[in-house]
């Protein structure tokens, strides 16, 4: 169990986190929605206390639980599935942060479930998401995200509870005396990492490994974000290419349990940015159903690299959120199918229009769903203009 000094220092950390997702202080009057599944209610105490000694309005919701969530998308007409709430959009037209604490007690009560049920709803949702990208781009709100441990996740994870939280008291540094001091100097060292690849010109990326042999296009306008305060924790260093130029083949060794569903040993093959062919060991029927959500659903939407020097985890967590830092002995890396992210546009993002984002080649998807390969790799950057630099290898960054 996180004792109560951790939570404590848990809630710190997130505060750091969306003030630092935002890019500027909170101040007294803003609104902050805390949504958080049942068994994180410690937690929400602790961040709902920590907010109102801060001045700030806040609104808190409980996400579904699994029955009810089984029973939404199981027994909901399409009028239900398509349905928005009285007062939610102008709720996140108004929103200035956002905190989500992830806590699952079901990994898996969707299986069976029509994907494509799944996907009519995220697609009725997805407005909401554009609401909050909108208000980020014009620096008004900031949002970031946990995971507290449960014995549903520990148990698909296939360890204990104990080493479980072990697992995320460490990843976080809630065992460190000020982990808002060191989450700080993180974002210092990997900033310095984040100016390297943002000075090379990169025009695109080759990936290789045991089973991976993927060529990524950066395209223009585009530059490397990461350890923005989003995710906690955090390490990674991404950007959302140009998904017209990604071709060659992809495998993502890590599991991955998205929407209930269990899928493991994912293979992707690209030609001229689109997934041309698809498999995994596991959950194959799901993977594709996924891919066919959309347009864009069978498209690149972000590469990303992990730092192994910064990250502690070093277990599969059965959780997007700490399977894509993992760090252990090689790092990783991570491309997502589906929908991109416009902070990664070198220039104004409030200026982003749709036409320009489709000439730029940023995806647009109701799917982000990130497929992790943790395998010994080199990923070497083709330059503008000519040359070539090895940017990663053996789990670290190459400057």
């Amino acid at each position: 169990m996180i004792t109560d000094a951790q939570l404590e220092k848990y809630a710190g950390v997130l505060m750091w986190g969306m003030r630092r997702a935002r890019g500027r202080a909170f101040r007294k009057g803003d609104l902050v929605l805390v949504r958080y599944d049942m068994s994180a209610v410690r937690l929400a105490e602790a961040v709902y206390r920590l907010l109102l000694e801060r001045g700030l309005h806040v609104v808190q919701r409980v996400t579904h639980t699994p029955a009810m969530e089984r029973s939404f998308y199981g027994l909901a007409g399409r009028s239900q599935l398509l349905f928005r709430a009285p007062g939610e959009t102008e709720l996140h037209g108004r929103l200035n942060g956002l905190i989500t604490l992830r806590a699952p007690d079901g990994m898996t009560h969707l299986k069976g479930v029509d994907p494509g049920r799944i996907a009519v709803a995220a697609r009725a949702r997805k407005h909401l998401g554009d609401i909050l990208d909108r208000r980020e781009a014009e620096g008004a709100f900031g949002w970031t995200l946990c995971l507290y441990p449960t014995s549903e996740l520990a148990t698909h994870a296939r360890m204990g509870l104990d080493e479980y939280t072990r697992q995320i008291v460490q990843a976080c540094r809630l065992d460190e005396d000020d982990p808002v001091k060191w989450w700080e100097e993180t974002y210092r060292q990997v900033g310095e990492i984040r100016k390297w690849l943002n000075a090379l010109k990169i025009d695109s990326l080759r990936v290789e490994s045991d089973r991976v042999d993927l060529v990524v296009r950066l395209g223009g306008s585009r530059k490397w974000v990461g350890i923005s305060g989003h995710n906690i924790p955090s390490f990674e260093l991404f950007v959302s290419p140009d998904w017209r130029g990604t071709t060659g083949r992809y495998y993502a060794d890590q599991p991955s349990y998205r929407n209930g569903n269990y899928v493991r040993g994912v293979g992707l093959e690209f030609r001229e940015g689109e997934a041309v062919r698809a498999w995994a060991e596991e959950g194959e029927e799901f993977l594709r159903a996924q891919m066919a959500m959309d347009k864009g659903a069978s498209r690149i939407g972000e590469f990303s690299l992990t730092d192994r020097r910064f990250s502690r985890i070093s277990a599969f967590m059965a959780s997007t959120l700490y399977d894509e830092n993992y760090g252990g002995e090689n790092g990783n890396c991570h491309i997502a199918l589906g929908d991109s992210y416009t902070d990664t546009y070198d220039g104004d993002a409030t200026r982003l229009s749709t036409a320009r984002k489709r000439a730029l080649g940023f995806n647009d998807s109701a799917l982000h769903w990130d497929l992790v390969n943790t395998e010994k790799k080199r990923v070497t950057a083709e330059l503008v203009g000519g040359g070539r630099v090895l940017v990663y290898e053996d789990g670290r960054f190459a400057c």
